[in-house]
């Protein structure tokens, strides 16, 4: 089920978007924006694009939404982590080569690989980017979207 929102509501979506991702006016004024619900959870939708998902409480951006417009901090691993990542395992310290050092703890970021820096994972960063910097090991990123998962199969 699907219901279109007003320009107030998108207003307000706006700023949310503003509010966590540091984006402003993320969806212009005449743009069709949608809630739909699919199984029980709550998605953003623009025409035909899955945009948002909400993950307790807080928006996070679809991969297929990244694949358009890139604006998470990124975090780059290397090409023999790709298939574990882009399969849904969560990122360990190791396999990173680069980061955005200002990501904060909880923040969600996109993990891309070294090569083509295409998205492979959103992931929830579970310390700071200076942190996971001085890390040499263990788990680091948490992830909750993935390439092939269920949020990436669902057509609106």
């Amino acid at each position: 089920m699907k219901k279109q929102l007003s320009k107030s509501d998108i207003e307000k979506l706006n700023q949310e978007i503003s509010l966590q991702f540091g984006v402003s006016d993320f969806f212009g004024k005449k743009d069709r924006i949608a809630i739909a619900e699919i199984n029980q959870q709550s998605y953003v939708v623009k025409d035909d694009l899955l945009c948002f998902f909400y993950l307790d409480g807080k928006l996070v951006p679809t991969l297929k939404l990244l694949l358009q417009r890139q604006f998470l901090k990124q975090v780059t691993v290397d090409m023999g982590a790709v298939k574990f990542v882009s399969a849904g395992a969560d990122v360990m310290r190791p396999g990173i080569v680069e980061l955005d050092h200002d990501i904060k703890k909880g923040e969600y970021v996109a993990v891309v690989d070294q090569a083509h820096k295409k998205p492979l994972c959103i992931a929830q960063a579970l310390f700071s980017g200076e942190e996971i910097f001085t890390l040499k090991q263990g788990k680091v990123l948490k992830a909750v979207h993935w390439v092939g998962d269920s949020i990436w199969q669902i057509v609106p």
